[in-house]
């Protein structure tokens, strides 16, 4: 198997058990009618790139959070989401829509890649853009590292107009395209 899925910290695992049990946090219809069903799978580590305008440096990126698919019968029907705070990991929100099947999708066909990756998330807020990005140290730590060229992105449906969505690109193809795109949207200034 290709992928090597990193264990997440067990303090986020425990702060997300935690408002899967509880009748206090709020979630999205209709995750909250079955929230003692649901079982989260899928831990990724979510790290968000920092501004791709700037070519003249390697990109890099930061853990913000993980994400785990919550399954119920079987399939995944939403997720949920820890943040890094002050006071260590903690709950963030549960999530629905077309970014749950798309994560699915990209997880499924990456197993039948040649090579070795460990599975992230990699968030482009600039461009309302989340990938699947597979780190090509499977071993690495995955609260660390940046994208490096030989890695790859899978954008997730849905993608910015212009990107193709389940497609997967090399980093060193598509962050190019990305600063591209933002040229293109930013303000002249």
């Amino acid at each position: 198997m290709p992928l090597n899925i990193p264990p997440a910290p067990a303090a986020a695992e425990r702060s997300l058990s935690a408002a899967l049990q509880s009748t206090t946090v709020p979630s999205p219809h209709p995750l909250y009618l079955n929230r003692g069903a649901l079982r989260p799978v899928l831990p990724l580590p979510v790290h968000r790139l920092t501004p791709v305008l700037d070519q003249a440096g390697p990109a890099t990126s930061r853990l913000t959070g993980w994400r785990f698919l919550l399954e119920s019968g079987g399939r995944a029907v939403g997720a949920a989401e820890t943040m890094l705070t002050a006071d260590g990991w903690a709950f963030s929100h549960f999530g629905e829509g077309p970014y749950i099947a798309s994560t699915e999708r990209a997880v499924r066909r990456a197993e039948a890649l040649a090579g070795s990756y460990q599975p992230r998330l990699l968030s482009i807020p600039e461009l309302y853009m989340l990938t699947l990005w597979l780190h090509t140290d499977p071993a690495a730590d995955p609260a660390e590292g940046a994208p490096r060229a030989e890695d790859i992105l899978v954008p997730l449906a849905p993608a910015p107009p212009g990107i193709t969505a389940d497609h997967p690109v090399r980093v060193d193809a598509l962050l190019p395209l990305l600063a591209g795109r933002l040229r293109i949207a930013a303000p002249a200034g």
